[in-house]
């Protein structure tokens, strides 16, 4: 099996993409860690947040694939916070820094979360044109984990660890799930003590999104068919919460899809991102669109939107 650590994909995504440190907060042990490529002149990008075990270099693909296409992708790994509100407002602070007034996310697992509580918390002032939901969840008491939730800043980095592989897929799988499976791993490594205990506090501790204050915000929720971390139970809360979000369904995937099945992932985000094309909020760059496509999508703007039904019955067929 090709490790995707020493795949040439993987390592022309270091050589090429620079990886950007930088610090918002008063506290300059908060940094952030971000890939940003393609063109800079795109004032709404695609923002990926990463799940517990990930950083930034986990959506490598999605960079490579999308700036490929002419878009401009941000992939982010957090800094520690213990906090919801101390989160949104580091982020806050991180988008005003790159000098973005709204922006498009992607996000996975805790990721996922993570940006719908970034969009409830700024609706009064909106910073999230549209949100893509890989495996993720809107209340954490599906974790059964609250109870615990205060004392994971006291856990060694071995525990915390052990915590986070429990949810990891158990049993055969093909070899590039395996593939996906080894890369987070050795993500996880990479984390500290501090970093993990601060994701697993955010995952767990009592929180849920509250729809109504993001009801204008365009969602395409994108989960498998096989095993996943997520219940069925979280799956359908999600769509329950989403009732208007395009749904883009993988036979398989496990927690990972973004890893191992890259080339669906890309093409479900770019069908995301295409109801934008010829808007001031577009992710990619005018001269990267066809004249053609740019007709077709400025008609479909000016239709109803109770044309969204159509446009989700194409995401189907795409499949």
């Amino acid at each position: 099996m090709e490790e995707i650590k020493v795949s040439p994909d993987y390592n022309w995504f270091r050589s090429t993409v620079p990886l950007k440190r930088i610090i918002v907060d008063d506290d300059d042990s908060k940094v952030w860690s971000l890939y940003d490529a393609g063109p800079k002149s795109i004032r709404c990008p695609i923002i990926l947040l990463p799940p517990v075990s990930g950083t930034a270099e986990v959506f490598f693909q999605q960079v490579l694939a999308l700036t490929g296409w002419g878009y401009r992708v941000i992939s982010l790994q957090y800094p520690v916070y213990w906090d919801l509100m101390e989160f949104c407002d580091g982020f806050r602070k991180l988008l005003d820094h790159l000098q973005l007034d709204k922006v498009h996310l992607f996000g996975a697992s805790l990721g996922g979360f993570l940006a719908q509580k970034f969009a409830e918390c700024t609706h009064k002032s909106p910073r999230v044109h549209s949100l893509i939901l890989c495996n993720s969840f809107s209340d954490t008491s599906i974790f059964n984990q609250m109870w615990t939730a205060n004392s994971f800043w006291l856990m060694p980095a071995f525990m915390l660890k052990k915590i986070v592989l429990g949810n990891f897929a158990k049993g055969p799988v093909d070899p590039k799930m395996a593939d996906a499976i080894d890369f987070m791993v050795d993500r996880l490594e990479s984390l500290n003590q501090s970093e993990l205990a601060s994701r697993l506090t955010l995952n767990c501790q009592n929180s849920y999104v509250e729809p109504h204050k993001i009801k204008e915000v365009a969602v395409t929720i994108i989960d498998v068919f096989d095993q996943s971390a997520l219940s069925l139970e979280a799956k359908e809360e999600m769509y329950k919460l989403y009732p208007n979000a395009r749904r883009a369904h993988l036979k398989t995937g496990g927690n990972f899809p973004y890893l191992c099945r890259s080339a669906e992932v890309n093409l479900y985000i770019q069908i995301h991102l295409r109801q934008f094309h010829g808007t001031r909020y577009a992710a990619i760059s005018p001269s990267m669109v066809s004249a053609e496509e740019l007709q077709v999508q400025e008609s479909q703007l000016s239709q109803h939107e109770d044309d969204d039904q159509s446009e989700d019955s194409c995401l189907q067929a795409d499949q």
